[in-house]
């Protein structure tokens, strides 16, 4: 027969480590979105690079949201009109987090030749011409993609929309276990940067972030993840030459570049 003293300490030890893993996520959710998270989350630097680990998850919320608002437009609107709201949605929500991080990515390696200089540029909240070329380039592909995905049924949009969320993070939260971290954050506009990033955290972002592969035929799943695979050493190989690692800013572009590569490999099966 079991203890009860026994049993009640492995009930309080499962509560512990759910609530840590529930704080974990909180810290998350604040940092990637403006969705409130309880005033009890706690904070510390450590904790945010374990935090890591839930980056894709957050995304998977984000689409369930997204794909609420796009289902309720859609009922009402033109198709392209409910298009364009969940994308304004998405920024909302985000706060325009990762399309900062892409327009400030682009103004510092476009407008600098040396590391330093660079740097300074993607701290300035102010953005320059290769941020905004970067950014409305983006979001004029994102809309095009996103409608001829509606184009083939509300099922087909919102699995992408899920894929898209959760895959793309991934993605972005796996620089952080292979590159250099190269900029200080006191001295970041930002907020405060997951630095570190463990086998099993990567583990945990890249299996929840693949799950929506399911969704999708073997063909498309695979390529997707040939592409996104094939972006990503490209990309960091030129985020070392250029900057010597990566910065949250770029890790806000790998998101937004890989959302779109994944969106565009959907669209290339679906036309074809």
């Amino acid at each position: 027969m079991t203890n009860p003293k026994v049993k009640q300490k492995s009930y309080a030890k499962i509560q512990e480590i759910g609530c840590e893993q529930l704080n974990l996520f909180y810290l998350a959710l604040s940092f990637f979105t403006r969705i409130p998270v309880p005033k009890s989350m706690r904070y510390s630097a450590a904790q945010l690079n374990k935090a890591n680990r839930y980056f894709s998850l957050v995304g998977l919320l984000l689409a369930s949201i997204l794909a609420v608002c796009y289902w309720l437009t859609s009922q009402v609107l033109p198709m392209s009109v409910s298009v364009l709201i969940t994308m304004a949605f998405s920024l909302l929500l985000t706060g325009a987090f990762h399309e900062d991080g892409l327009a400030d990515m682009a103004d510092g390696i476009g407008g600098a030749f040396d590391v330093e200089k660079r740097l300074a540029i993607m701290k300035d909240s102010r953005i320059g011409t290769y941020g905004s070329a970067a950014l409305i380039f983006a979001l004029a592909l994102k809309f095009s993609l996103l409608f001829s995905l509606a184009e083939q049924g509300t099922f087909v949009f919102i699995s992408a929309l899920f894929l898209g969320a959760s895959l793309s993070r991934a993605l972005s939260s796996s620089l952080i276990s292979s590159l250099p971290y190269v900029s200080d954050p006191s001295d970041s506009k930002s907020k405060p940067l997951a630095q570190s990033q463990s086998k099993q955290e990567l583990l945990i972002v890249v299996i929840i972030g693949v799950l929506p592969l399911l969704l999708f035929s073997p063909l498309v799943a695979l390529s997707c993840l040939l592409v996104l695979s094939i972006f990503r050493q490209y990309f960091s190989r030129w985020l070392l030459a250029k900057i010597g690692g990566f910065t949250g800013d770029c890790l806000g572009a790998a998101q937004q570049i890989s959302e779109l590569l994944i969106y565009m490999v959907v669209v290339a099966f679906l036309s074809t």
